[in-house]
């Protein structure tokens, strides 16, 4: 039984992708997932088969809604998409190799990891964007869904700014551990308003070790 005062986040990133694999920028753009990381939103499933979800929200994304539908399983659960949930927009950088957009650009690359709040390239959002964006939609959710138990499935920027906003965390410092692997987990149990984090980036449902994907 649900305590009805207790709202309760399940926060998850995808799963890897054929992208994540060649260090290509996504943001908007897609790219399928990857057969580790099909297996990996399968360990997640496996791993809360048994916990109460009332309600999936995934980001529009096909490799987020794919995740989300993985974890789901065979429950009988509506997944709803959202917009205001897919990972920031990274205009001209969408589909290129990581290493070429540090050469392109090493300056606005160095703000991206180091300087978020600074961040801006043509055609990009900024992270308070995102965060304005993700933020608004995750006090929907709560506020639509109290004394239930929410699954959420995004993005690494997203899942940071929304665990961010949870941690009162600064901006500057959203690239601070812990890492958020592909189809981790991250729990927050909302009581009276107060946030409780149960859980943040963690992989132990995961069967085989883990690489920076």
């Amino acid at each position: 039984m649900m305590d009805n005062n207790k709202t309760v986040i399940y926060l998850v990133r995808h799963g890897q992708t054929e992208w994540n694999v060649e260090h290509r920028l996504q943001g908007h753009q897609d790219s399928p997932l990857t057969e580790l990381g099909i297996k990996q939103a399968e360990w997640l499933g496996e791993s809360i088969q048994n916990e109460q979800i009332d309600v999936i929200y995934s980001s529009s994304s096909a490799r987020a809604r794919r995740t989300a539908e993985i974890i789901r399983g065979i429950r009988d659960i509506d997944i709803i998409d959202s917009h205001e949930l897919k990972e920031i927009h990274l205009g001209i950088w969408e589909g290129k190799a990581m290493a070429e957009v540090k050469e392109l650009d090493p300056e606005q690359f160095d703000r991206f990891w180091n300087d978020p709040d600074k961040f801006k390239v043509q055609g990009s959002e900024t992270f308070q964007e995102v965060s304005d964006r993700a933020i608004n939609k995750l006090r929907q959710i709560i506020s639509e869904n109290q004394g239930k138990s929410v699954l959420i499935v995004t993005h690494t920027v997203v899942v940071k700014l929304i665990m961010a906003y949870f941690e009162e965390r600064p901006m500057k410092e959203i690239w601070s551990p812990p890492y958020i692997h592909p189809a981790c987990l991250c729990k927050v149990e909302i009581e009276t308003d107060k946030p409780k984090i149960v859980l943040h980036g963690d992989i132990t449902h995961y069967k085989e070790e883990p690489d920076a994907s």
